[in-house]
């Protein structure tokens, strides 16, 4: 336990030291319309997946409810030969 928590506190010694020795200041502005570029494809993304999700859960309850159909079919096949 102890020797992993040296490798973890010297892992992150080195990854601070890493980032303070070569990293670059950087000066940089991001336009309101730049944001709302990157909100627009964010939410893009997001009803496209909800389409995709929405479409493959039609599929599979179609699937399920004619499981349920074959089944409710053979019982009542089952049924009408019991009585016969």
């Amino acid at each position: 336990m102890k020797k992993k928590l040296l490798q973890v506190v010297k892992f992150l010694y080195f990854f601070s030291c890493f980032f303070m020795l070569l990293g670059n200041t950087s000066f940089a502005y991001i336009d309101p319309s730049a944001v709302t570029y990157i909100i627009q494809a964010v939410a893009g993304v997001l009803i496209a997946v909800g389409a995709a999700c929405t479409v493959y859960r039609h599929k599979i309850m179609k699937f399920f409810r004619k499981m349920k159909k074959k089944q409710a079919k053979k019982k009542s096949q089952e049924k009408e030969q019991e009585e016969d």
